[in-house]
């Protein structure tokens, strides 16, 4: 199971290497007068540090390379 999951962690985290985040676009309300409703596109972004990656992919080569104890 550990193996497993540190597989998981080893992908997720080449990832987060790779691609430091991402862009969507939502529709938000600006004006909402009974019939008449205006609204507009928010570009929104998210983003996060490329040592959160790092971290997350030497837990998952630890994972995978320590033994487990029986």
């Amino acid at each position: 199971m550990a193996r497993t999951i540190g597989i998981i962690l080893i992908i997720i985290g080449i990832v987060m290497l790779v691609w430091t985040g991402f862009s969507f676009t939502r529709e938000e309300k600006v004006v909402d007068i009974g019939a008449l409703e205006i609204s507009a596109d928010k570009k929104e972004q998210v983003n996060w540090p490329p040592y959160v990656g790092g971290v997350i992919l030497v837990a998952g080569v630890v994972l995978v390379l320590v033994p487990r104890r029986k």
